[in-house]
């Protein structure tokens, strides 16, 4: 698949697609050809050209380096530059694995296609940087900006997302080792937070892990049960319970700060992409954010393009509203894939890359505008309903 023209990718998802399983098509939601569908020439383009300039900033190393830092508040506080991880021969793990996933998400795979390089050099630097404790990190470089659990968690994704379209068993021993230690950093309350083995938590560091858990377990790697269901049910703890906002989801339940943020579309993405990853359909749970994403998603665009939590926000937007696309949501996913698309093909550079004017920088969001422009292949277990 990974060998094919880009063109011949295409016809191949849209005959593939019609082949997984679809729950949310089952309770009249959009099929999988018909999310296919909305692959195009055009779109195929823009992917091809944002896909040549990732390939064109890969490190010697297999990575991709960006201001390490964390947000704060609207702000994104950069701890390391770019230029200082570049100098000092690190990469930017989180970053990096997003970028990876970019690649795979159309369907290369290491050493074939015309991206096969790049990812198979993507692969060795996240192995290669894989702690005596299973962290991935670089050089603990992630250390700086005091959020290493975002990256490993990423980092695990890409890991899961390789290992099971390929099955290379060289994968199989690093991604059992990471998942390892998300499982032993699962603290008191079934969450996580930026740091290891941190007793706080919040929904956004927690969703990652969890994805990556699921996304695992998915392919064959072990995971307790227990490790899970004590997630779903901190996520599930985390809806506002009642009032003019209940259903929404805060960013924190415990701790300072405890029951904030609970109109952030990116929390409310993340929770919703958590549920659905997990197995969990309940309408009670999905419904209030659902529609909450579909009315703010147009104000997010028109208000923060550019900014890491419009990126981050639909990273996770694109795959919830894909796995939510059925009952009284039916065709949500349509709707606002074209939207986004047609944002994103309107303010592509002509380099081929995506400006990120506040967070890490032009290598995260090219890849997140990538990955979200791909989803209709379906190519990446995360995107198969």
């Amino acid at each position: 698949m990974a060998g094919l023209h880009p063109t011949a990718r295409s016809a191949w998802a849209l005959v593939t697609i019609t082949m997984v399983h679809s729950l949310a098509a089952q309770n009249g939601g959009s099929s999988s050809a018909e999310i296919a569908a909305l692959w195009n020439g055009e779109t195929e383009e823009s992917v091809e050209t944002g896909l040549a300039w990732l390939a064109s900033r890969q490190e010697p190393s297999g990575s991709w380096v960006a201001d390490l830092g964390h947000k704060q508040e609207n702000r994104y506080e950069v701890f390391r530059t770019a230029t200082q991880l570049r100098t000092s021969g690190q990469g930017h793990m989180g970053v990096t694995a997003l970028c990876g996933m970019a690649f795979l998400a159309g369907g290369h795979q290491p050493s074939r296609g015309q991206y096969g390089e790049v990812v198979a050099k993507c692969l060795g630097y996240v192995l290669d940087q894989a702690t005596e404790n299973g962290l991935l990190t670089d050089g603990y470089s992630d250390d700086y900006s005091g959020t290493p659990m975002y990256s490993h968690a990423f980092a695990t994704l890409f890991l899961a997302q390789i290992y099971g379209m390929s099955r290379d068993l060289r994968i199989k021993e690093g991604l059992e080792k990471a998942v390892h230690l998300i499982v032993d950093c699962q603290n008191s309350r079934g969450a996580w937070r930026y740091n290891p083995f941190s007793q706080e938590a919040d929904l956004s560091v927690t969703v990652c892990q969890l994805q990556a858990l699921r996304a695992a377990r998915n392919i064959g790697i072990q995971v307790p049960v227990s490790t899970i269901d004590r997630a779903v049910r901190y996520v599930r703890e985390s809806q506002v319970p009642r009032g003019q906002l209940k259903g929404l989801f805060y960013y924190k339940i415990y701790g300072a700060s405890a029951r904030s943020k609970p109109r952030e579309y990116a929390i409310n993405a993340a929770a919703v992409t958590a549920l659905t990853s997990a197995g969990v359909y309940e309408r009670a749970l999905i419904d209030p954010p659902v529609e909450f994403l579909l009315e703010e998603s147009g104000r997010v665009i028109s208000r923060s393009p550019g900014h890491f939590y419009f990126w981050y926000g639909n990273y996770y937007a694109s795959q919830a509203l894909l796995h939510a696309d059925g009952g009284d949501h039916a065709g949500c996913f349509r709707g606002y894939y074209q939207e986004i698309r047609s944002h994103l093909l309107s303010t592509q550079r002509e380099d081929g890359r995506w400006l990120n004017t506040e967070g890490p920088g032009d290598a995260f969001s090219t890849a997140v505008a990538c990955i979200v422009l791909q989803v209709p292949m379906q190519y990446l277990p995360i995107f198969q309903r």
